[in-house]
């Protein structure tokens, strides 16, 4: 696999999350390219928020399904998925972060790597 096409692949990886997203109406979901950040762990963060466990555990699953569907991939790991107030999925190259509206405040993910180039989806709902 060329260097081109595993990139390719991370970023058609990050679509097929957004859209998983986007299909449970995730919230506020900001995309973040860690590329060209030394010592980053990822390629991309994806991040978004639900209203409640219920929708947070949907939004994950919908990631999961949209993934597994168009690109034939399933998480390398998973975390949160109990008490789905942040749940990680770890797809290597794509790591997607869904957590409930408190627990992003508290953690501001988004600060953290504010040296990422990073796009704001608008909600399409």
């Amino acid at each position: 696999m060329s260097l081109k096409s595993k990139k390719e692949e991370a970023r058609a990886l990050a679509e097929l999350a957004v859209k998983g997203i986007q299909e449970k109406k995730g919230l506020e979901i900001i995309w973040l390219d860690l590329k060209n950040i030394s010592n980053a762990v990822t390629d991309y963060f994806i991040i978004c928020h639900g209203t409640s466990n219920t929708h947070v555990d949907s939004l994950a699953d919908s990631v999961e399904d949209e993934v597994r569907l168009g690109a034939g991939e399933k998480p390398w790991h998973k975390e949160g998925v109990e008490n789905a107030e942040w749940v990680l999925l770890d797809f290597v190259d794509v790591v997607v972060h869904i957590f409930q509206r408190e627990a992003r405040e508290f953690y501001k993910l988004e600060e953290l790597w504010a040296d990422a180039e990073r796009i704001e989806l608008v909600n399409e709902f």
